[in-house]
């Protein structure tokens, strides 16, 4: 196997898709089709199926893949040394939360970009934390913040940035100044997707006691949930890096929450295996100074 055919199989592994992956790499798709082949071949097992009109890996394709990452990092690092080059380029995906993207991560990226300009930044949402994990092994991210109770994983590597506080949050003329699981019966709940940490964490607060609400909204953006909060359309539980200035400014008011819930914690997460690039390597190393200095 050669560094192109692992490229080829890399972007078709990324996109699923032989036509698109043809056209990013500027080849015809004949010769997608046959690099592949001659990667199967000599590995001895198939990498993709189909399944209808789609295109999947299969496990020894997603397991191929981790190496295949690798592989073509080496060799671009060590393009790089021979050529004595300075000027680092190349790209970092990061799956984060769209909180912390807002609230946290700004001034990381700036001194960031700094140092590094011509490093290309990606970022990809994380609503899921397990998602998240998912994609880390699969090599589509290659650093990420997960917002969830502290767990040990076996193929990642996970640090614990920054216990992060939670609020339960209304309009400022909501009647009560503080709720239990049981209130939450004749409430509106204003939630995240399926999959969030805190969503989660809220959940089992009030199902622990018997309590299923049957009035929920679910959103896929924090600041539409908090522009509704902020009309009285329900209430929410959410980071207080969220609602911290909100409720300071007197646009939505803090509920005393009588109910136990999980520490919750951000992370940042990578696959233990992980080739540590000079910008991978700053980013984490500049990603806690800033976190642990808060």
């Amino acid at each position: 196997m050669d560094i192109k055919q692992l490229i080829t199989f890399k972007t078709a592994a990324e996109n699923l898709n032989f036509t698109r992956t043809a056209r990013i790499l500027n080849f015809a798709q004949s010769s997608v089709t046959a690099q592949i082949k001659a990667l199967e071949v000599e590995i001895g097992k198939p990498l993709f199926e189909r399944l209808g009109k789609r295109l999947i890996l299969t496990e020894a394709g997603h397991q191929f893949k981790q190496y295949a990452d690798k592989m073509i990092r080496l060799s671009e690092k060590a393009i790089m040394a021979v050529n004595g080059e300075e000027e680092l380029t190349g790209t970092l995906t990061i799956g984060a939360q769209e909180s912390q993207c807002t609230y946290r991560l700004p001034p990381i990226l700036k001194e960031f970009k700094a140092e590094f300009p011509n490093v290309k930044l990606v970022f990809k949402p994380a609503h899921s934390d397990e998602k998240v994990r998912t994609q880390i092994n699969e090599g589509l991210l290659d650093v990420a913040f997960i917002m969830d109770v502290s767990k040990s994983e076996g193929s990642l590597r996970i640090e614990q940035l920054i216990q992060e506080e939670l609020k339960m949050v209304a309009s400022p003329n909501h009647p009560k100044s503080e709720f239990s699981p049981f209130d939450l019966r004749h409430e509106t709940l204003l939630l995240t997707e399926t999959g969030c940490s805190y969503r989660n964490i809220f959940e089992d607060s009030f199902n622990s006691v018997g309590v299923y609400p049957l009035d929920i909204i679910e959103f896929g953006n924090i600041e539409a949930i908090k522009q509704c909060v902020i009309a009285g359309l329900g209430v929410a539980l959410l980071p207080e890096m969220v609602v911290k200035n909100d409720i300071k400014e007197g646009r939505m008011k803090e509920l005393a929450w009588q109910a136990t819930t999980s520490s919750l914690f951000t992370h940042i997460a990578w696959h233990k295996d992980k080739w540590m690039t000079p910008p991978l390597e700053a980013f984490i190393n500049l990603t806690r100074k800033k976190f642990l200095s808060e």
